[in-house]
């Protein structure tokens, strides 16, 4: 039976501190020294900031003076940030049949290009119907020739296998999910960019064309002036 309360991941801060003196360390990660935990509270206290334990098991405890809020904020932001740039690679499947066509083959072999070029996993089934399954030689010539098709971008990683009615191999990516999610993002970057340029560029022409148009009207004018 647990009769205790929650663990809280928490460092203990200020007067929840019970120890009689800790290892102080400043702000600025100065090694202050062993002093009474009344001394440190006071210059916490005297300096605005925290006194947060760091180390506990230490014997002493170390604890070290700094603005507790302010670092929960900033630690937060980092682990949002992480868990941004956190890369996951994902298995994605493509299904094919022994006997498909040229056309089909190209289209499904440009989505594997796409999935391995974004750093994810390819799963090929090879689905067998009927006498198909008779033939297992056709599907493991079509998977072949899919890898060699695109063993600059994927290797294979998982080997043709018969399981049941189908054949199946898996791909991995050459690149990384981490860079290819960095290259994606450059070059979304880059395309607002250029569509900003683009932007730029159209509008001293528009200006060009309205100034045509003012002094042609301008000229209209003075024609019928001088007609009259």
């Amino acid at each position: 039976m647990n009769l205790g309360g929650p663990i809280s991941a928490e460092p203990r801060i200020n007067d929840r501190i019970r120890v009689p003196e800790v290892r102080l360390v400043g702000p600025d990660g100065q090694q202050v020294g062993i002093v009474s935990i009344q001394d440190a509270l006071r210059l916490a206290q005297e300096s605005d900031l925290d006194l947060v334990e760091i180390a506990p098991t230490s014997r002493p405890p170390v604890a070290k003076l700094m603005d507790y809020g302010k670092f929960k904020y900033e630690s937060a932001m980092k682990a949002r940030e992480a868990r941004k740039n956190q890369a996951h690679t994902i298995i994605k499947e493509m299904k094919l049949r022994p006997k498909i066509d040229p056309h089909d083959y190209e289209t499904k072999k440009g989505h594997v290009v796409r999935f391995l070029n974004a750093g994810d996993k390819v799963k090929i089934t090879i689905m067998f119907r009927g006498r198909e399954q008779s033939r297992p030689e056709l599907g493991r010539r079509l998977l072949d020739r899919l890898a060699s098709d695109v063993e600059e971008l994927g290797f294979v990683e998982f080997a043709p296998k018969q399981d049941g009615r189908n054949m199946i191999m898996v791909l991995g990516p050459r690149k990384k999910k981490v860079d290819a999610m960095a290259e994606a993002r450059a070059a979304k970057a880059a395309r607002a960019a250029q569509s900003g340029r683009d932007a730029d560029a159209e509008a001293p022409a528009e200006t060009d064309q309205a100034a045509e148009i003012d002094e042609t009207t301008e000229n209209v004018g003075s024609a019928e002036e001088t007609a009259e």
